[in-house]
């Protein structure tokens, strides 16, 4: 009995059903793309950062720590991708509507904290789908919004 179990048991974790990834999602491949694409345009600018991938779930699918980057910008780099896929909004774009009297002000305080600054970018495939986010940490929120961007886009290519 032990056996059949274990045969059923192998059976069923290796089959395909058990893979129900969202055809919509970013694929290693894409986030890694992405996160070089990203750390390299921090180069060029000359800016230590930290970056972050999500998934189409907000969940956290690659990540970089350039050397001597902030250590609070980690944070920040993970909730700017997260905040920019859950509202599928550019995160500076929503800041805009969270200032006192916006229409959406104080919604940072939603969802464990959320980052309302720029430098959070949806990550859009060629079908115009968005599969993930991208959030940038480190530099000012003009650079960080450039370097997203940056990776952003390098899958479109």
């Amino acid at each position: 009995m032990n056996k059949l179990l274990f045969f059923i048991t192998i059976t069923l974790f290796s089959s395909n059903f058990i893979y129900a990834q969202n055809a919509y999602d970013i694929t290693d491949e894409e986030a890694l793309r992405i996160l070089l694409t990203a750390k390299q345009k921090a180069e060029e600018s000359n800016v230590l950062v930290n970056i972050a991938v999500t998934d189409a779930g907000a969940n956290l699918k690659a990540f970089i720590r350039m050397d001597e980057s902030y250590l609070g910008s980690i944070d920040v780099a993970i909730k700017k991708a997260k905040t920019a896929r859950y509202f599928n909004i550019d995160t500076g774009e929503l800041g805009e509507m969270t200032q006192p009297g916006g229409i959406i002000y104080n919604i940072e305080h939603s969802n464990n904290g959320l980052i309302t600054f720029p430098g959070g970018i949806p990550i859009r495939n060629k079908e115009n789908v968005i599969i993930g986010a991208i959030g940038v940490s480190g530099g000012t929120i003009e650079q960080d919004r450039a370097i997203a961007t940056a990776g952003a886009s390098s899958i479109l290519q």
